[in-house]
């Protein structure tokens, strides 16, 4: 069986499972979703952000790309959490970077990548802004500290944005919040 059978299979299975376990899931779930979070989290494969919340399909309205960045001109992104604050109402809005970013790592070390390097550039201007108290860092609590820096600089860019200032301005209730999870015990602590 090659590897796209495996996963139609276990596509299968997890239905399946989901039927018995509750009939009326699939049913339910095709009305409409009413998130009341949105998640902005990184691409990476070991970041699953239903289940490090322990949330269902329907309960998180997610966003990925690599490094978790809220930039100005992604027009992606934004019009994800337009459509999250908007249409959907959530209530929260979780940027999530993790400890060990590959995205953060490739930023730093690697000057020439292609076309992601255009990207990655984002986190160098972060790297420059604060090199003084990342130059006295160890090469791991440099990396880890960047990844918590990176989240809290995309809650800014986020919070700066004509979405979030409009949302608030017309007295929407939504808060913004800044995660950074820990790939080595699975927890997800408040970025600094």
């Amino acid at each position: 069986m090659n590897d796209i059978e495996t996963l139609k299979n276990n596509n299968a299975l997890w239905s399946k499972t989901m039927v018995e376990e509750d009939p009326g899931f699939f049913e339910r779930l095709s009305e409409s979703q009413k998130p009341r979070f949105l998640w902005i989290g990184c691409s990476d494969s070991r970041v699953p952000a239903e289940q490090l919340t322990g949330l269902e399909p329907g309960e998180l309205f997610v966003h990925r790309n690599v490094a978790n960045l809220v930039i100005h001109t992604d027009l992606n992104c934004l019009s994800v959490v337009q459509y999250a604050i908007d249409v959907l109402e959530v209530e929260h809005v979780i940027i999530c970077g993790h400890y060990g970013c590959g995205g953060v790592q490739a930023a730093v070390e690697n000057p020439e990548l292609g076309l992601i390097n255009n990207w990655l550039l984002h986190i160098r201007d972060i790297w420059y802004k604060h090199s003084s108290l990342l130059g006295e860092l160890s090469p791991d609590q440099r990396l880890n500290k960047l990844c918590e820096l990176n989240v809290v600089e995309q809650i800014y860019n986020l919070g700066h944005s004509t979405v979030m200032q409009t949302a608030w301005k017309r007295g929407q209730k939504v808060s913004l919040h800044g995660w950074v999870y820990g790939i080595q015990d699975g927890v997800c602590a408040t970025s600094k």
